[in-house]
């Protein structure tokens, strides 16, 4: 009995998920919500463990093909634009000698 509640408990501070069949589990929630499915639990009410997720191959490749090739043209695109500010002096940092000796 404590179990269930435990559980009842739990689910309403995670919120609302979907089940397997796609219908909504006990939770707070309104009906303008978009829902994420998400799996929290590694076994079902029935005691049975649940299979393995899905991996991703090649996930840590993937991420690092689209990062490094976003972040250079990130840079060259701000690069060319501080050269531009200062080309039109609109930024353009001042040379001052602060050597007082």
């Amino acid at each position: 009995m404590a179990s269930r509640a435990a559980r009842w408990l739990g689910a309403l501070r995670r919120g609302p998920s979907l089940k397997k069949d796609g219908e909504i589990s006990a939770g707070r929630g309104g009906s303008g919500q978009s829902l994420v499915p998400s799996r929290s639990g590694t076994d079902t009410r029935t005691g049975a463990i649940l299979p393995k997720p899905v991996r991703m191959p090649f996930g840590l490749l993937r991420v690092f093909s689209i990062v490094i090739p976003f972040l250079f043209v990130g840079m060259l695109i701000s690069k060319n634009f501080a050269a531009l500010l200062e080309q039109h002096d609109i930024f353009a940092p001042e040379d001052d000698d602060d050597d007082d000796d």
